[in-house]
């Protein structure tokens, strides 16, 4: 962890976990054991990120993110809690769950009430309005589902 981030006493920080410059780790935020964040990254109040993670510089997660473990966000996606923007209350949020292997490319943006499946993929660029399939592969705007997601690389 560096000095340069402003990490939150209430924030829960498992072993292990990296956090590079100028993030931000808001109050209730729980890291699992072995993450890297990205520098520039938001994790909002209350956001969950599983164990092994690894998050790219300039992601953006608001409260109602949880990342399953060994998740990978590429550099700047932005999950969005808010359908109605601006709330004049969080009674119109809506959570984002990324489960277990999932990978999200870079620019993705995934809207509010969405589910990305255990080893789904999300193509960068992509703006998420609907769940992913576990094991499928979605790109576009919109992002619809194209197949399944290839082993190894993807």
């Amino acid at each position: 962890m560096t000095s340069t981030s402003i990490i939150s006493p209430e924030a829960k920080i498992g072993r292990g976990v990296k956090i590079w410059n100028f993030c931000n780790i808001i109050a209730g935020a729980k890291i699992g054991d072995g993450t890297s964040i990205g520098s520039y990254t938001e994790v909002g109040q209350n956001v969950v990120i599983g164990k092994n993670c690894k998050i790219e510089a300039f992601v953006f997660m608001p409260e109602g993110v949880t990342l399953g473990d060994d998740v990978f966000i590429g550099p700047c996606v932005c999950f969005t809690n808010d359908l109605y923007p601006p709330s004049p209350d969080k009674s119109g949020w809506k959570t984002i769950v990324v489960k277990d292997r999932a990978a999200i490319g870079a620019n993705a943006t995934i809207l509010p009430g969405v589910v990305i499946g255990e080893d789904a993929l999300v193509g960068a660029g992509s703006v998420v309005t609907k769940d992913v399939p576990p094991g499928m592969t979605a790109f576009g705007n919109p992002a619809r589902v194209k197949g399944k997601r290839k082993k190894g690389r993807s």
